[in-house]
């Protein structure tokens, strides 16, 4: 007897396929799938780094970020046919992740080095999201290059979203009463 599908499985990818938002299946380990994951897996570390933030304003600018990212999610995974009906993530979005780099960056020290990560554990989570959205930004323009997305603007969102990642990561290291830990420095014996 075959077991009586579930609300939280479909088994339709059991042999390696998915859907797109559109007509056809993929393959699971298809570029646009590719970016999809990293999105995924950018917005996941968002949400916990928003849950451990200790600055009053992250929570709030974190959970837009991950709005703006499903939003992004669902361009990336529209078939070419139905891209413009899924197109949201445009120069306003882009624009506002400007705003708050410029708004932070004047309360934050000059950082001219590497950095370690991980001084306080919502440092560390915007720390692996900055990484994280870096590997989606470079999915994107494989998907770009490939003609399977065309909203410039969507990869300018995650270009600067890398850098909000880092910026936040200065603040929540000043929130918490540190610094940034330089990775040339000599550990204190």
């Amino acid at each position: 007897m075959a077991a009586k599908p579930s609300r939280f499985y479909t088994a339709t990818g059991d042999e390696g396929w998915t859907g797109l938002l559109g007509e056809g299946r993929v393959p699971k380990d298809h570029p646009q799938i590719e970016a999809l994951g990293a999105l995924d897996e950018a917005s996941a570390v968002l949400g916990l780094a928003r849950h451990t933030a200790q600055h009053p304003e992250v929570p709030a600018l974190l959970e837009r970020v991950q709005r703006d990212l499903y939003r992004l999610m669902a361009e990336v995974a529209a078939t070419p046919e139905q891209a413009q009906a899924f197109r949201s993530i445009d120069l306003s979005a882009v624009a506002w992740l400007e705003e708050q780099i410029h708004r932070f960056t004047p309360q934050l020290p000059e950082v001219r080095e590497f950095i370690l990560p991980g001084e306080t554990l919502s440092s560390g989570f915007l720390a692996l999201a900055r990484t994280v959205v870096r590997r989606a930004e470079r999915r994107v323009f494989t998907l770009m290059r490939l003609g399977l997305y065309r909203n410039t603007e969507g990869a300018r969102y995650l270009n600067r979203l890398s850098s909000l990642c880092f910026v936040l990561e200065l603040l929540e290291l000043q929130a918490a009463g540190k610094g940034p830990i330089f990775a040339d420095e000599e550990a204190d014996e």
